[in-house]
């Protein structure tokens, strides 16, 4: 055992005397478990439940760090290098098969960096929503002799 912590099944043994390991059975009562009876494991002196019991006092843990030793969350961008790299790019083109830069037309990550970087539009609150009426007809409805649809 170690010296200074106590096992939390750590008992005093009152038939024996000694320092021993207590094993947990369960009591069951019309098969429910109703409570727990403790018996030491160098005897075999059975206790009828955990308040009568005679566990070691716990010393409680060691403090072996203080809050000093916790270490320094680490900074790995400054602040105008955050969100600089492609996946925050105007001109970065995802589809199902790769991602591409717009500008070179080369296939690139989310993560890659380059000079060229331009950042995404922002959506403005003051900027009302396109309606139905803002937009324009669509081209197959000419093709099919369709008129567009006005707001009924």
């Amino acid at each position: 055992m170690l010296q200074g912590m106590a096992n939390p099944l750590e008992i005093q043994c009152t038939a024996c005397g000694r320092v021993a390991l207590a094993r947990a059975d369960p009591v069951y009562q019309d098969f429910k478990k109703v409570a727990e009876a403790f018996v030491c494991t160098a005897c075999g002196h059975r206790y009828p439940s955990r308040a009568d019991t005679p566990f070691v006092a716990t010393a409680g843990r060691p403090k072996v760090f203080t809050e000093a030793d916790k270490p320094v969350a680490a900074q790995v961008f400054k602040a105008d290098e955050r969100r600089h790299s492609c996946a925050w790019c105007r001109h970065f083109i995802i589809n199902p098969f790769n991602q591409r830069c717009g500008l070179s037309n080369r296939e690139v990550e989310a993560t890659d960096v380059c000079d060229r970087f331009a950042a995404q539009a922002e959506p403005s609150d003051g900027q009302p929503e396109q309606t139905a009426a803002d937009t324009p007809p669509d081209r197959l409805d000419t093709l099919f002799d369709k008129k567009p649809q006005s707001g009924d």
